[in-house]
């Protein structure tokens, strides 16, 4: 099974993902959503559409080509433990073990385990050659590998790395992202950074969690630009964060700005919980870039206009890779 031919598999996969997934999978599509809350309707279905826009022929191919792939002699296990933050979260990981010629070994998140056994079925029923290199297990004790990527929290990333100490491994801890913001954006740069902030309930690594602006900068202006997903405080998990959070924070006496869908704390910290954004004044965009130097090891995006453009944090390409870690690199070194 060469490179050509599995590529050819994902993309059909792709393409079964642009309308056939509605028709024929309604049913699981519905029980990802009764399983995690989180992932609602149009949750799933952006992400659906997310990986039909990538995993196409093109991209396949210029994702690929500078690494000039060769064909494996003996594939690698790779395990991969998957987060289950957003839907299809870990699924770039699994795509790349596969396209690069390893069998992937997969230990899923128990709130993201319907979407992704859904596609895999689907590969497999388009290149069953696939069948062999595809396992799943709910343990990892006891079990030999030769890679591993993990992805999780700060905590459980250290129990990975003592775990998998002699192992060759990727490990991803909680990262956060931020916006830069200078006073010249216009609304529909403001409109990219209300769904950089709010895609998946802002839950994403690659969500904006915290804002740099400009002293003097108007709030009333976010907030106009985030109107447009007053909804989210309709559903119950975020619903409840925001209520829970704001009687947390105004327990503390900590001043807060709210419209009724969205807290705002003038904080320093990137740590910002559901329902709510931090934000920061600068009066020097100098001391704003040290911030993000000596930060670097926790952000996952940086939005501005000299950086990511405002729209774009949760629509990342096939080389936009988490951490910044080449996954492609790390698998062809195995």
């Amino acid at each position: 099974m060469n490179l050509q031919v599995r590529i050819q598999a994902f993309t059909e996969l792709g393409e079964y993902l642009k309308t056939e997934i509605q028709q024929k999978a309604s049913e699981k599509l519905y029980s990802a959503q009764v399983l995690n809350p989180w992932f609602t309707k149009e949750n799933i279905d952006k992400a659906l559409s997310a990986w039909h826009d990538q995993l196409k022929e093109d991209m396949l191919k210029a994702w690929l080509n500078p690494y000039k792939l060769q064909e494996v002699e003996q594939a690698k296990k790779v395990l991969i433990i998957m987060a289950g933050n957003i839907p299809l979260v870990g699924f770039h990981d699994f795509l790349t073990v596969l396209i690069s010629g390893h069998n992937v070994v997969v230990k899923m998140s128990s709130t993201d385990n319907v979407l992704l056994r859904l596609l895999i079925d689907k590969l497999i029923s388009i290149a069953p050659e696939f069948k062999e290199r595809i396992d799943f297990i709910d343990d990892v004790k006891n079990r030999k590998f030769d890679a591993v990527i993990a992805t999780g929290s700060d905590n459980s990333a250290q129990y990975f790395e003592y775990y998998f100490k002699g192992a060759k491994k990727i490990i991803r801890k909680n990262r956060r992202s931020v916006a830069v913001l200078d006073g010249s954006e216009s609304a529909m740069e403001l409109q990219g950074l209300a769904n950089d902030v709010f895609a998946y309930f802002g839950l994403g690594c690659r969500n904006v969690s915290k804002l740099f602006l400009p002293k003097g900068f108007d709030l009333d202006n976010l907030f106009k630009a985030f109107y447009p997903y007053s909804h989210v405080v309709e559903h119950k998990k975020y619903g409840n964060n925001y209520d829970y959070n704001k009687a947390i924070f105004l327990m503390g006496s900590n001043e807060l700005v709210e419209n009724g869908f969205l807290l705002m704390k003038e904080e320093k910290s990137l740590l910002s919980p559901v329902a709510m954004l931090y934000y920061e004044y600068y009066n020097d965009m100098h001391t704003v870039e040290q911030f993000i130097d000596e930060n670097a090891d926790q952000l996952q995006c940086v939005v501005s206009k000299k950086d990511i453009p405002f729209g774009n944090t949760q629509n990342p390409n096939l080389w936009d890779y988490a951490d910044g870690v080449d996954t492609v690199e790390f698998l062809r070194e195995l």
